[in-house]
């Protein structure tokens, strides 16, 4: 069998790019150092960042220098994804060092507040109350950076071929402009800005310095790290309530939408099937809760309102902040927040879960098929679909791959719960917890700490990891790498064989 000549070229490029993105990371992880300014008795832990983010660092460095192509190599979807898949186990497992050494976590508990925070999840298995500045401020700028995504700043900042791969393997289908870099460079634009102005508002609202930099940095991703155990219902504030409320809407809304708003297309903003869908079930979710859940456990009615408001919101935007807890709710109200975690934000966001486009999608489907034994035989029906300014049609094939991807989306929820009531939770928690997992949002019933089963927790890692990077990728990088893998290994074999 002959070798692709191209193979090798490929992957020196894959690793270069790879390499691009650890320095990133490794970068990032200098920033909590910042949090020395209000707390300098913290110096002594400055290593436990330091060290490893030099180490992740220095291995970028020589992984871009040695390795980069000397030609231009023009990188797919599949390439894109093996080097978003290395990068991010890679930034996965060095994150977890200071959770290893400062907070004296095990493997598994490291690990796992590693991935809660880049994936934009916000579960957790840290005491707030008791932890380092240093290590509040890194879990909020994991989620920062993650909600952005690694390759998405690493493409805004550097122009190539590789750009177009890199931005759909991150799970950002649409670019806000043609040009790939700087349709990057105006999502990180905006993104800033949301956490630049979530800053400012929630100090204006009562928050100290500290406590407003990290809420805004995990409300504008959608991650639901607090410097509290309380979340948000520490303040007990409905200013910061607002705010906050402001920042999750922001943060689940696709880019290419949030793009066509800033521009004033206010008809083409109004005709976004995507909208539509949060129109609607937020609504229905508020209505729900006061009705079937909320009326009775909490004293005077705007202390109900807000409630329902506010944890809807989160978990139709898979934030997972909240104000209150669940264990006095009726199974109807957990039912109405794993529903709206499994649906999940907009397309091109920070958040996650099943995303509104595609229950969208699913909806004119259904409509279609509803009209199609009314209307006369051979009759062609075109369902327009707009996202931001362009229209399409809705065809079979766009409705069989995003039911292709329900389909293995709900499989996944039902073997991730099982697996975690399979370590002596009820199905109900169960359900709850991995839903919120899987849907990257962060709220949980109880099941999450740092006394659970590792089984539980790895099988939420997993379930964190797939939903933040799509289930295609993940599986299409995966297959890429065990094909190409094995082609060189047949050549290897092939080239023995003849010496």
């Amino acid at each position: 069998m002959r070798r692709d000549p191209t193979l090798a070229i490929r992957y020196k490029a894959i690793l270069s790019y790879t390499g691009l993105v650890l320095l990133l990371a490794g970068l990032m992880m200098l920033t909590p150092i910042l949090a020395l300014l209000s707390r300098p008795s913290e110096w002594p832990l400055v290593p436990w960042f330091a060290l490893p983010a030099l180490c992740l660092s220095g291995a970028g460095v020589a992984l871009w220098r040695l390795l980069r192509p000397r030609q231009s190599v023009m990188l797919n979807v599949a390439d894109g994804g093996v080097i978003v898949l290395l990068s991010w186990i890679t930034v996965f497992l060095v994150s977890a060092v200071p959770f290893l050494g400062i907070e004296g976590l095990n493997f598994t508990q490291a690990v796992f507040e590693s991935v809660s925070g880049w994936t934009t999840t916000g579960l957790t298995v840290v005491n707030e109350e008791a932890a380092p500045h240093l290590i509040l401020l890194w879990r909020s700028v994991m989620q920062f950076g993650g909600g952005a995504g690694l390759a998405i700043i690493m493409v805004a900042a550097l122009a190539g071929p590789s750009g177009p791969g890199l931005y759909e393997a991150e799970g950002r289908g649409e670019q806000l402009v043609p040009h790939v870099r700087e349709s990057a460079r105006l999502v990180v634009t905006i993104y800033s800005g949301y956490a630049v102005l979530g800053i400012i508002a929630y100090w204006l609202a009562g928050m100290g310095l500290f406590d407003a930099v990290n809420h805004a940095f995990t409300a504008v991703s959608t991650g639901g790290f607090s410097t509290s155990s309380d979340s948000i219902g520490h303040w007990d504030s409905l200013p910061i309530e607002v705010v906050t409320l402001v920042l999750m809407l922001l943060g689940s809304l696709n880019f290419v939408t949030a793009y066509v708003a800033l521009k004033g297309r206010w008809k083409a903003l109004w005709r976004n099937g995507e909208l539509r869908v949060p129109a609607v079930l937020v609504p229905i979710g508020i209505a729900l809760l006061l009705a079937t859940t909320v009326g009775g456990l909490y004293a005077g009615a705007g202390k109900v309102v807000r409630v329902a408001i506010f944890e809807t919101v989160s978990a139709i935007t898979t934030t997972g902040f909240s104000t209150t807890g669940y264990g006095l709710w009726p199974a109807a109200g957990w039912i109405v927040l794993i529903v709206l975690m499994l649906i999940g934000g907009g397309t091109c966001s920070t958040a996650g879960g099943i995303k509104q486009y595609r229950v969208y999608v699913l909806f004119r489907g259904l409509v279609e098929e509803l009209r199609r034994p009314f209307l006369p035989e051979g009759a062609v029906i075109q369902t327009p679909i707009w996202r931001g300014e362009r229209r399409g049609f809705l065809s079979d094939a766009q409705v069989r791959r995003v039911g292709t991807f329900v389909f293995l989306y709900l499989g996944v929820f039902a073997a991730g719960s099982l697996a975690i009531a399979a370590h002596g939770h009820g199905l109900k928690e169960s359900c709850f917890e991995f839903a919120s997992a899987l849907g990257t949002v962060g709220l949980s019933v109880g099941i999450t700490a740092a006394d659970a089963p590792q089984g539980a927790l790895w099988s939420e890692i997993a379930g964190m990891f797939l939903g933040r990077l799509e289930f295609f990728i993940i599986l299409v990088s995966i297959g890429k790498v065990a094909r190409d893998a094995w082609h060189l290994a047949q050549a290897r074999h092939s080239r023995h064989a003849q010496g």
